[in-house]
């Protein structure tokens, strides 16, 4: 199998894909959040009308302030409407939305008061929103946005109506004015900036598993080169040794002593262990063979799978079920069978006395099941499953085997699950999707 910089690239360009998937995803959300906070200024916007105007019995530009607000409130409509599906949302586009809330607070102020309006402290709620959802640059563009907007409102605005005979005092209604906008801008910073936040570390975690992915896959790559040249190296002495062996057998010196034919017969078994080890490592520290791909049906592969298994490893009891009843025409690639292989081998190694694979199928998942009746897995060690040399051996190089094992199921579009039975030993459980591996003779009616 031959491992080149393609592959390489594919991989660092799957991986640019998925962290540009959670970025969007993550500014998808926090596109929602500005959505949910726009209401809550409606609403807020439409209960300080009715307090000031039923209340305090303040003239307000009624049909302006009206204006303003069900602009704000189309604009939200059709803001919800592009953003409930679509989750490319750039920084660009957060700071637009941005600017038409802070262009929709300028306008409202403008007509109730300006800068006298003790609510134009809400200004300090976009910059901060701004600092949290948008790059360094955009932000430093909304501080001078606002600050061009209250400079405007210090000049230019519509002063208040105050009625003559009102019972209350401006001086005392400005300073409660103040406390409300300090508990209006505390409480919607709490709320929304603790959303924002676990969104972003949502994001981060995610983006953090990724790059822990690209760099375990990136392991692969390099393990697959290292491979493919001791493939290589190992390949002409392993193929002069089987042509010798081949030889001597036809010799009379060895072809009539049966005790000497018998060595040689173990050591060209030997040999062959040796071809499938070399060229299942081959297999599992990369890509899948296409070239490799046989047609079979489901229970002739596992049927011949666990028969070449057990002939070449010295287990006292293995068990073997398959529980589907159906037959299916399949194309499995031997990749499928090393990986079962290296899973039985590390039961095997753990508990030689007892073994029992399992095969079934749920819906469209294939399940196959490696149980043993070994010590398990330490919690720590099942905590970190899927990473390399993430063994309990203590051997080096140890704790590829599931990590190759895992790559090799995502690879085909499957997943590994593992844990410790409650009767004792482990379980793992490879699942690869089936209709990937069904041929489409079996679906056409």
């Amino acid at each position: 199998m031959a491992i080149n910089s393609d592959i390489v690239s594919i991989r660092y360009g799957a991986s640019t894909f998925d962290e540009t998937n959670v970025l969007n995803e993550t500014g998808h959300k926090n596109m929602l959040h500005l959505i949910h906070l726009r209401w809550l200024a409606v609403g807020g916007q439409i209960a300080t009308i009715l307090v000031a105007t039923w209340g305090f019995g303040i003239q307000l530009p009624m049909f302006n302030m009206l204006a303003v607000m069900v602009c704000l409130i189309a604009f939200n409509i059709g803001s919800h409407l592009r953003w409930h599906e679509e989750r490319v949302v750039s920084n660009r586009e957060l700071f637009l939305a941005m600017l038409v809330d802070i262009a929709s607070l300028t306008a409202q102020l403008y007509f109730t008061g300006g800068i006298n309006n003790p609510f134009v402290f809400l200004f300090l709620l976009q910059v901060i929103l701004s600092a949290v959802l948008l790059r360094a640059e955009s932000t430093w563009l909304v501080v001078g946005i606002t600050t061009v907007c209250l400079a405007f409102l210090s000049i230019m605005n519509k002063p208040l109506v105050w009625p003559l005979n009102s019972p209350y005092k401006l001086d005392d209604l400005y300073a409660t004015g103040l406390l409300i906008c300090f508990v209006l801008n505390a409480a919607l910073l709490v709320i929304f900036i603790t959303r924002i936040g676990r969104n972003l570390r949502a994001g981060d975690a995610a983006l953090a598993s990724l790059r822990q992915r690209a760099a375990e896959e990136e392991h692969i790559v390099r393990m697959g080169l290292l491979a493919s040249g001791a493939a290589h190296e190992l390949g002409t002495p392993l193929a002069t040794m089987s042509v010798v062996l081949s030889d001597w057998k036809r010799m009379p010196q060895f072809s009539d002593d049966p005790a000497m034919l018998e060595e040689i017969e173990e050591i060209e078994g030997q040999l062959l262990r040796c071809k499938s080890i070399v060229s299942g490592i081959l297999l599992s520290a990369g890509e899948t063979r296409g070239e490799s791909s046989s047609k079979t049906s489901l229970s002739d592969f596992f049927e011949s799978l666990v028969e070449e298994w057990e002939s070449s490893r010295p287990a006292q009891h293995f068990e073997y079920n398959n529980s589907i009843n159906e037959e299916f025409t399949v194309a499995f690639d031997s990749t499928v069978k090393q990986m079962v292989f290296n899973v039985l081998d590390n039961a095997l190694e753990v508990s030689p006395n007892w073994l029992r694979f399992d095969v079934s199928k749920n819906q469209d998942q294939l399940f196959m099941t490696v149980a043993d009746q070994g010590p398990g897995f330490r919690p720590d060690i099942l905590e970190q499953v899927g990473t390399p040399y993430n063994s309990s051996k203590g051997r080096p190089g140890g704790g590829l085997g599931l990590f190759l094992v895992m790559n090799v199921a995502r690879t085909l579009g499957g997943t590994l699950a593992v844990n410790n039975r409650k009767e004792g030993g482990a379980e793992v459980v490879i699942a690869l999707p089936l209709n990937s591996m069904i041929l489409q003779e079996n679906n056409s009616p």
